[in-house]
Protein backbone atom coordinates (compact mmCIF):
# COMPACT_ATOMS: atom_id res chain seq x y z
CA UNK A 1 0.00 0.00 0.00
CA UNK A 2 1.76 3.21 -0.95
CA UNK A 3 0.85 6.20 1.55
CA UNK A 4 -0.98 9.45 0.26
CA UNK A 5 1.18 12.62 -0.89
CA UNK A 6 -0.48 14.65 2.40
CA UNK A 7 0.55 12.23 5.09
CA UNK A 8 4.29 11.07 3.04
CA UNK A 9 5.91 14.11 4.93
CA UNK A 10 5.53 12.57 8.45
CA UNK A 11 5.31 9.24 7.55
CA UNK A 12 8.55 9.26 5.95
CA UNK A 13 9.66 11.47 9.19
CA UNK A 14 8.36 8.47 11.27
CA UNK A 15 9.92 5.29 9.80
CA UNK A 16 13.17 7.58 9.70
CA UNK A 17 13.86 7.76 13.80
CA UNK A 18 12.07 5.07 14.80
CA UNK A 19 12.46 1.94 11.88
CA UNK A 20 15.73 1.43 12.09
CA UNK A 21 15.34 0.77 15.90
CA UNK A 22 12.73 -1.35 15.10
CA UNK A 23 14.69 -3.78 13.74
CA UNK A 24 15.71 -7.03 14.97
CA UNK A 25 15.51 -10.78 15.18
CA UNK A 26 12.14 -12.72 15.81
CA UNK A 27 11.72 -10.88 19.26
CA UNK A 28 13.28 -7.82 19.96
CA UNK A 29 16.49 -6.76 20.86
CA UNK A 30 17.67 -10.31 20.79
CA UNK A 31 19.72 -12.53 18.10
CA UNK A 32 17.79 -15.02 15.83
CA UNK A 33 19.81 -18.07 16.93
CA UNK A 34 19.69 -21.18 14.26
CA UNK A 35 22.13 -23.17 15.46
CA UNK A 36 20.88 -26.75 14.93
CA UNK A 37 18.09 -28.79 16.38
CA UNK A 38 18.31 -30.49 19.26
CA UNK A 39 16.63 -33.91 20.63
CA UNK A 40 13.52 -33.11 23.07
CA UNK A 41 12.44 -30.55 25.14
CA UNK A 42 14.37 -27.46 26.42
CA UNK A 43 14.20 -23.72 27.55
CA UNK A 44 16.50 -21.10 27.85
CA UNK A 45 17.35 -17.38 28.90
CA UNK A 46 19.29 -14.27 26.93
CA UNK A 47 20.46 -10.81 27.64
CA UNK A 48 21.65 -8.67 24.94
CA UNK A 49 23.15 -5.85 24.40
CA UNK A 50 21.93 -3.67 21.25
CA UNK A 51 23.74 -0.95 19.52
CA UNK A 52 22.56 2.76 19.26
CA UNK A 53 20.60 1.81 15.89
CA UNK A 54 18.62 -0.50 18.07
CA UNK A 55 18.13 2.11 21.00
CA UNK A 56 21.22 0.65 23.63
CA UNK A 57 20.04 -0.39 26.54
CA UNK A 58 19.16 -4.01 27.51
CA UNK A 59 17.28 -6.63 25.70
CA UNK A 60 16.31 -10.45 28.19
CA UNK A 61 13.87 -13.02 26.62
CA UNK A 62 13.17 -16.64 27.26
CA UNK A 63 12.53 -19.40 24.84
CA UNK A 64 10.85 -22.63 24.58
CA UNK A 65 11.93 -25.40 22.25
CA UNK A 66 11.31 -28.53 20.99
CA UNK A 67 12.76 -31.15 18.46
CA UNK A 68 11.87 -34.49 17.31
CA UNK A 69 13.97 -36.04 14.06
CA UNK A 70 14.40 -33.65 11.75
CA UNK A 71 11.29 -30.59 12.98
CA UNK A 72 12.00 -28.49 15.24
CA UNK A 73 10.46 -25.31 16.81
CA UNK A 74 10.84 -22.26 19.42
CA UNK A 75 8.44 -20.17 20.96
CA UNK A 76 9.89 -16.63 22.42
CA UNK A 77 9.03 -13.94 24.90
CA UNK A 78 11.56 -10.94 25.20
CA UNK A 79 11.28 -7.64 26.69
CA UNK A 80 13.85 -4.41 25.65
CA UNK A 81 14.38 -1.60 28.04
CA UNK A 82 15.80 0.86 25.74
CA UNK A 83 18.36 3.78 26.90
CA UNK A 84 17.33 7.36 27.54
CA UNK A 85 14.73 6.71 29.22
CA UNK A 86 12.32 5.46 26.35
CA UNK A 87 9.13 3.07 26.37
CA UNK A 88 10.24 -0.42 26.96
CA UNK A 89 9.03 -3.12 23.65
CA UNK A 90 7.00 -6.28 24.28
CA UNK A 91 7.68 -8.86 22.13
CA UNK A 92 6.62 -12.18 20.87
CA UNK A 93 8.18 -14.66 18.36
CA UNK A 94 8.14 -18.35 17.08
CA UNK A 95 10.36 -20.12 14.72
CA UNK A 96 9.96 -23.44 13.03
CA UNK A 97 13.13 -25.20 12.18
CA UNK A 98 13.72 -28.34 9.15
CA UNK A 99 17.14 -30.00 9.15
CA UNK A 100 18.52 -30.68 5.44
CA UNK A 101 21.68 -32.18 6.38
CA UNK A 102 23.16 -34.00 9.22
CA UNK A 103 22.73 -36.82 11.82
CA UNK A 104 23.59 -38.34 15.01
CA UNK A 105 27.07 -39.28 13.66
CA UNK A 106 27.55 -36.56 11.54
CA UNK A 107 28.92 -33.32 13.19
CA UNK A 108 28.05 -30.59 10.56
CA UNK A 109 23.81 -29.58 10.47
CA UNK A 110 22.06 -27.54 7.88
CA UNK A 111 19.07 -26.04 9.28
CA UNK A 112 16.12 -24.37 7.16
CA UNK A 113 14.30 -21.93 9.62
CA UNK A 114 11.08 -19.46 9.47
CA UNK A 115 10.54 -17.13 12.06
CA UNK A 116 7.40 -14.99 12.80
CA UNK A 117 8.08 -11.95 15.06
CA UNK A 118 5.22 -9.80 16.64
CA UNK A 119 5.44 -5.88 18.58
CA UNK A 120 3.92 -2.51 18.63
CA UNK A 121 5.77 0.94 19.54
CA UNK A 122 4.44 4.18 20.03
CA UNK A 123 4.68 6.65 17.19
CA UNK A 124 5.91 10.17 17.19
CA UNK A 125 2.74 11.18 15.82
CA UNK A 126 0.55 9.82 18.93
CA UNK A 127 -0.55 6.82 17.06
CA UNK A 128 0.84 3.10 17.52
CA UNK A 129 3.00 1.02 15.24
CA UNK A 130 3.12 -2.49 14.86
CA UNK A 131 5.83 -4.34 13.48
CA UNK A 132 5.58 -7.91 12.32
CA UNK A 133 8.98 -9.72 11.02
CA UNK A 134 9.49 -12.55 9.24
CA UNK A 135 12.99 -14.02 9.31
CA UNK A 136 13.98 -16.67 6.57
CA UNK A 137 17.19 -18.22 6.41
CA UNK A 138 19.91 -20.96 6.50
CA UNK A 139 22.43 -22.16 9.67
CA UNK A 140 25.50 -23.87 9.38
CA UNK A 141 26.79 -25.66 12.62
CA UNK A 142 29.59 -27.72 13.39
CA UNK A 143 29.44 -29.89 16.54
CA UNK A 144 33.38 -30.18 18.00
CA UNK A 145 33.04 -32.78 20.22
CA UNK A 146 35.06 -33.04 23.94
CA UNK A 147 35.14 -35.23 26.70
CA UNK A 148 33.98 -32.88 28.93
CA UNK A 149 31.59 -30.53 26.91
CA UNK A 150 30.89 -30.00 22.80
CA UNK A 151 31.42 -27.17 21.09
CA UNK A 152 28.89 -25.62 18.39
CA UNK A 153 30.07 -22.49 16.37
CA UNK A 154 27.40 -21.44 13.93
CA UNK A 155 26.86 -19.53 11.00
CA UNK A 156 22.92 -17.85 9.72
CA UNK A 157 22.55 -15.90 7.09
CA UNK A 158 19.05 -14.60 6.34
CA UNK A 159 16.77 -12.46 4.56
CA UNK A 160 15.09 -10.63 6.93
CA UNK A 161 11.28 -9.37 5.99
CA UNK A 162 9.80 -6.01 8.02
CA UNK A 163 5.83 -5.29 7.45
CA UNK A 164 5.28 -1.76 9.72
CA UNK A 165 1.55 -0.14 9.95
CA UNK A 166 1.02 3.23 11.69
CA UNK A 167 -2.35 3.76 12.42
CA UNK A 168 -3.83 6.34 14.80
CA UNK A 169 -2.77 9.63 16.27
CA UNK A 170 -1.70 12.14 13.17
CA UNK A 171 -1.99 9.53 10.70
CA UNK A 172 -5.38 9.47 8.29
CA UNK A 173 -6.52 6.21 7.53
CA UNK A 174 -2.93 3.53 8.10
CA UNK A 175 0.43 4.17 6.69
CA UNK A 176 2.32 0.98 5.81
CA UNK A 177 5.87 -0.35 5.36
CA UNK A 178 7.29 -3.22 3.51
CA UNK A 179 11.32 -3.54 3.98
CA UNK A 180 13.26 -6.59 3.15
CA UNK A 181 16.47 -6.33 4.38
CA UNK A 182 19.89 -8.95 4.68
CA UNK A 183 20.89 -10.21 8.22
CA UNK A 184 22.97 -12.49 9.51
CA UNK A 185 23.72 -14.11 13.07
CA UNK A 186 26.17 -17.02 14.25
CA UNK A 187 27.66 -17.88 17.91
CA UNK A 188 29.19 -20.57 19.51
CA UNK A 189 27.51 -22.86 22.21
CA UNK A 190 28.83 -24.53 24.40
CA UNK A 191 27.07 -28.05 25.66
CA UNK A 192 27.41 -30.15 28.83
CA UNK A 193 26.50 -33.50 29.17
CA UNK A 194 24.16 -32.75 31.75
CA UNK A 195 22.15 -31.16 29.29
CA UNK A 196 23.04 -27.71 30.25
CA UNK A 197 24.62 -25.06 27.93
CA UNK A 198 25.78 -21.61 27.79
CA UNK A 199 25.90 -19.80 24.55
CA UNK A 200 27.41 -16.47 22.84
CA UNK A 201 25.52 -14.87 20.44
CA UNK A 202 25.94 -11.71 17.60
CA UNK A 203 23.63 -10.64 15.02
CA UNK A 204 23.88 -7.89 12.75
CA UNK A 205 21.02 -6.18 9.72
CA UNK A 206 22.20 -4.64 6.78
CA UNK A 207 19.43 -2.42 6.34
CA UNK A 208 21.33 0.42 4.41
CA UNK A 209 21.45 4.48 4.86
CA UNK A 210 24.59 4.36 7.90
CA UNK A 211 22.25 1.91 9.88
CA UNK A 212 22.96 -1.55 10.57
CA UNK A 213 21.26 -2.52 13.98
CA UNK A 214 23.38 -5.63 15.84
CA UNK A 215 23.18 -6.70 19.09
CA UNK A 216 25.70 -9.54 21.34
CA UNK A 217 23.81 -11.58 23.79
CA UNK A 218 25.15 -13.91 26.22
CA UNK A 219 22.35 -16.96 27.53
CA UNK A 220 22.04 -20.40 28.71
CA UNK A 221 19.92 -23.44 28.32
CA UNK A 222 18.83 -26.67 29.36
CA UNK A 223 17.57 -29.61 27.96
CA UNK A 224 15.95 -33.30 28.71
CA UNK A 225 15.40 -36.16 26.61
CA UNK A 226 19.00 -35.59 24.53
Amino acid sequence: MKPSPRRAAPGVLLLGLLGPASLAAQVHGLPVRNAGIGTGIGAGADLGRPNADLGKGLAYGLTGQAGFGRIGATVSLARHDPAGGAAAVNSAGATLNLKVFGGPLVPLAVTLQGGLGYHTAGSIEGGRIRNVRVPVGLGVAMTIPNPVFSIKPWLAPRLDLRHTRETGGAVIGALTRTTRDFGISGGVEFGFLSGLSVRVMYDRILAGAGHDPSVLSVGAGFRVGR
